[in-house]
């Protein structure tokens, strides 16, 4: 009976810490609005974190992206060509980046890669009490370093997603046409003549969108709240980690549930 007790309380903790985390969120998103917009007011710290965020990242989307569509590729054409149906491999290939792996993969290896190094940054500043030290200037920490990280990590990932899918799309024609001897026309014309640019490249583009939000909000809030300590730190980065592609996939089946459950 007590070994029950024990598991109904320990259960109950992790419920109640759970919620406390929650709302420590919702607080800081609270927080954290209002500075969105004044934040623009200095330009050059959004470019700059997106670079950090963005474009440092690339060479990873780039590469995953370019094998991902080289499987993409090869797995379609040995299931379509059993059907007789390979010159609609740029279709299956394009939609399944477009709608699905471009924006979902792009958006977790962007938690790992520099959603991470962002919570680990903040969670620094923290450590060395560099926030304190613009408060104690008069400097709000959330407009001039928080806001502009959010914004980086926000603003990088539709961007690379979009990548992502390009290159997908041409590592699929390589394997498909190059290859296995598709059709090029084939191959080129069932993507031009069957993706739609709303329900596909539209509604894709928003799930980046909401990814990147998403990523961007656990990584400041992370290294915000952050232990000013080592061991603080570590627990921050491999939470925004966990949290980002919990978050992502989680908000991937919901978002695909009302975009084309119908």
């Amino acid at each position: 009976m007590s070994a029950l007790l024990d598991a109904v309380a320990r259960l109950g903790r992790v419920a109640m810490t759970g919620m406390a985390h929650a709302g420590a969120m919702a607080l800081f998103a609270l927080r954290l609005l209002p500075v969105l917009l004044p934040t623009w007011a200095r330009p050059r710290d959004v470019i700059q974190q997106i670079y950090a965020a963005g474009v440092l990242s690339l060479v990873i989307i780039l590469v995953a992206g370019g094998f991902v569509g080289l499987v993409l590729g090869l797995q379609g054409y040995n299931i379509l060509n059993k059907f007789n149906a390979s010159e609609s491999l740029g279709v299956m290939v394009a939609l399944s980046l477009v709608r699905e792996l471009g924006p979902v993969v792009a958006a977790l290896l962007f938690a790992g890669r520099a959603g991470s190094a962002i919570t680990a940054e903040i969670a620094l500043m923290k450590t060395t009490e560099q926030l304190a030290a613009l408060e104690m200037m008069a400097v709000d920490p959330f407009r001039r370093v928080i806001g502009p990280r959010f914004w980086g990590a926000m603003l990088s990932v539709p961007l690379l997603a979009a990548l992502f899918s390009l290159v997908g799309i041409i590592g699929g024609y390589l394997i498909g046409v190059v290859v296995l001897g598709v059709d090029a026309s084939s191959y080129w014309g069932q993507i031009a003549e069957q993706m739609d640019p709303w329900d596909d490249v539209g509604q894709g583009a928003i799930k980046s969108v909401a990814f990147g939000a998403v990523i961007a909000w656990i990584a400041v809030f992370e290294g915000h709240q952050a232990e000013p300590t080592a061991g603080g730190m570590a627990r921050a980065t491999t939470q925004t980690v966990v949290l980002s592609s919990l978050a992502v996939l989680g908000l991937d089946f919901v978002m695909t549930a009302f975009m084309f459950g119908a």
